[in-house]
């Protein structure tokens, strides 16, 4: 397995699914062929796909996203609602832990950037206006920096455990 330093975080490829561990990782060059282009580009540069174009923006089937990267388990469809903003929202992570939040003051803006703990990868941002029944938070992440794992192969690609959370 090569090693190289992706944004000082060691990954492991296993059964398909990528763990935080120590001294193993893919190239960049490896990582973008694996992922694609446009994956790469938001989740390694903080771009952002266009509005209405992501594969899961207006996607409701049972099931994870998970990070494209690492495999990490973010959000769960349950949590899966349409804001109408053009993009995938969620009201709320899978476990807090998953994720870590930055200040962006980007394109003249103040927002609160969303990255996956383990891979930190940028996903996208959290905003104070979802559904107040649901705590009051719209996390707009990118499609392109999530995988779908449909409730069905959860436990074939190693999810099992998450399967509760769709009950």
């Amino acid at each position: 397995m090569e090693i190289d330093q992706q944004k000082g975080k060691d990954y492991e490829v296993q059964k398909g699914r990528r763990h935080t561990v120590s001294k193993t990782h893919e190239t960049q060059e490896q990582l973008r062929a694996r992922i694609g282009d446009l994956a790469y580009e938001v989740t390694q540069n903080a771009a952002t796909e266009y509005a209405f174009t992501g594969e899961y923006d207006d996607f409701f089937e049972e099931g994870i996203y998970v990070d494209v990267v690492s495999g990490e388990p973010l959000f769960s469809s349950k949590d899966k609602y349409n804001s109408g903003c053009g993009w995938p929202a969620f009201t709320k992570p899978i476990a807090k832990e998953a994720l870590t939040e930055k200040r962006d003051l980007s394109h003249f803006m103040i927002r609160t950037e969303v990255r996956s703990a383990g891979a930190d990868s940028h996903l996208g941002h959290v905003f104070p206006d979802g559904p107040k029944e649901a705590g009051g938070l719209r996390y707009c992440i990118n499609s392109a920096s999530l995988r779908f794992i449909p409730k069905d192969k959860m436990a074939e690609e190693g999810y099992g455990e998450y399967l509760d959370l769709l009950k």
